[in-house]
C-alpha cells in the first residue's frame, strides 16, 4: 500500500532486479537503494562486497566500506540520508545473510586473523577472505603456520556441511 504523495526515492538498479528499500541523500544527490543481490551507492556493490555498513544516528550518515585486496584501501562511502529506516533494515539483513562462517583464530599477543566465507544472498560460490589485525604479516612465518591450517580446516568443516 502506498500512502497518497508518498513516493520511493528512485534508484537505477541493473536488469532483472527490483529495488527493495531506498533513502533519499541527504546532500540532494539522489538516493541509495537496495535489491536482493546488490546495495546501490550509486554504484553497484554486491552485498558480499560489503565490508561494513553502520548508521551514525547523529549525524544520521550512513558509512559503507567497501572489502579490497589485502594491501589496497578499502572503500568508504559516508552518505548522509533521510529517512533511511526500510534501508537500514534491508543492509542490516543481506550483509548478515551473506556470511557463511566468521571465525577469530589468535596469531600473537591477542592480535590475530578472521577468517570469513561471504556468498551472494540468493546463493551462488563462496569467497574465503581473511582479514588481519594491525601489524600481522600475513608472510611472516609464524602467522602463516597458524592462519593457513585454520583456514582449511574451516574449508573442510564448511564443505562437509
Amino acid at each position: 500500500m502506498r500512502w497518497p504523495g508518498r513516493t520511493r526515492p528512485a534508484v537505477d538498479v541493473a536488469r532483472g532486479e527490483r529495488l527493495l528499500a531506498s533513502a533519499e541523500r541527504t546532500d540532494g544527490a539522489g538516493a541509495v537503494g537496495g535489491t536482493r543481490d546488490a546495495l546501490y551507492l550509486p554504484e553497484r556493490v554486491a552485498w558480499e562486497q560489503v565490508a561494513t555498513a553502520e548508521w551514525d544516528r547523529d549525524e544520521e550518515v550512513l558509512r559503507v566500506v567497501v572489502l579490497a585486496e589485502f594491501g589496497s584501501p578499502q572503500p568508504t562511502h559516508d552518505i548522509g540520508l533521510h529517512d533511511p529506516d526500510r534501508l537500514l533494515q534491508l543492509v542490516r539483513e543481506r550483509v548478515s545473510a551473506s556470511f557463511v562462517v566468521q571465525r577469530f583464530v589468535e596469531v600473537a599477543g591477542g592480535r590475530g586473523a578472521r577468517i570469513l566465507a561471504r556468498r551472494p544472498p540468493a546463493g551462488g560460490e563462496i569467497r574465503w577472505l581473511v582479514e588481519y589485525d594491525d601489524g600481522l604479516d600475513p608472510a611472516a612465518p609464524g602467522v602463516a603456520a597458524v592462519v593457513e591450517p585454520a583456514v582449511a580446516a574451516t574449508r573442510a568443516e564448511i564443505a562437509a556441511g
